[in-house]
């Protein structure tokens, strides 16, 4: 999952018409994302300057994605351990924290 935040400190352009061609282009990349599927949702959140995006792959996966908004947004990568997953995880972890007890 990413959170990301719009950056007013980034190089926006002042002129209206210039930034919003920059929001078609980031739009179109973003368009391309939800089409082939990297990213499987993006939203905003109410306040206009921030909101989430779920995607599927790998970290560097990821990292591409975040990197190519960069300056412009501030964005967080939350890898997420699937449910079932972290629960086998953890009562593997916790097996062998009471074996190692028991030693």
């Amino acid at each position: 999952m990413v959170m990301w935040r719009y950056n007013p400190m980034a190089p926006w352009p002042a002129d209206p018409t210039e930034i919003a061609k920059m929001w078609e282009m980031m739009w179109a990349g973003i368009d391309n994302n939800l089409k082939t599927g990297e990213t499987l949702e993006l939203g905003y959140f109410a306040n206009a300057t921030s909101g989430y995006g779920i995607s599927s792959g790998e970290t560097k996966d990821q990292f591409r994605h975040a990197y190519s908004f960069y300056p412009f947004f501030d964005i967080e990568v939350h890898e997420i351990v699937p449910y079932e997953t972290g629960k086998e995880i953890m009562k593997e972890v916790m097996k062998a924290q009471a074996e190692a007890m028991k030693r």
